[in-house]
């Protein structure tokens, strides 16, 4: 299916995704993957954030659909490598700054574990689990070269809304609430290519 997709046909593609596989167990947390998704996208609009900056909130996690690793990898002790699957499916119809910001989410995750003392304290019990299977901290090399990404402040600020998105209690705008957002920035992006 995703060999045939078009910038016209993307977003329902991924409201399709979010439809049937968004009420998933997201790996040990107290919510769903969609609820999980959602309220990223949400702190990102309430913060402020650029069209774009709130897509790559909704979408950084969209690998754990696309991915073709069992779902309860991590229980295997296997990374899923969902932030590369996820950046896969979007780079020919979403901005690098937002695939960018999939990619890199994980990347982040440990670039602030090596870098920022009080940031493991932050993480949940999965995540702590997920960083372990990811490569643990990164290295003084690997945080030197990190930091050199363009996008690194908004790649951060999208980990920090992933890692504060997981409240069982709290109900997010549903996607429907998103998609006119995503429509834009597609369409503004095959404009500009």
């Amino acid at each position: 299916m995703t060999d045939t997709l078009t910038p016209d046909t993307v977003v329902p593609f991924i409201a399709d995704i979010f439809a049937r596989r968004g009420a998933e167990e997201y790996l040990g947390e107290p919510v769903t993957i969609s609820e999980h998704m959602l309220q990223c996208a949400e702190l990102a609009e309430r913060s402020g954030a650029s069209d774009a900056l709130v897509a790559a909130a909704l979408l950084h996690d969209i690998g754990h659909f696309t991915n073709e690793f069992p779902d309860d990898a991590a229980e295997q002790g296997i990374d899923a490598v969902h932030e590369e699957a996820g950046a896969k499916i979007l780079r020919d119809y979403f901005p690098p700054l937002i695939t960018d910001c999939v990619r890199y989410h994980v990347a982040a995750k440990r670039y602030l574990c090596a870098t920022d003392p009080a940031y493991f304290g932050k993480l949940s019990g999965a995540s702590v689990h997920s960083l372990n299977l990811q490569g643990g901290p990164m290295s003084a090399l690997e945080v030197q070269d990190f930091a050199r990404n363009p996008h690194l402040k908004d790649i951060l600020r999208v980990r920090i809304w992933d890692d504060t998105g997981k409240d069982p209690d709290h109900a997010a705008p549903p996607f429907a609430h998103y998609q006119p957002l995503l429509e834009r920035v597609v369409q503004t992006h095959a404009k500009a290519t």
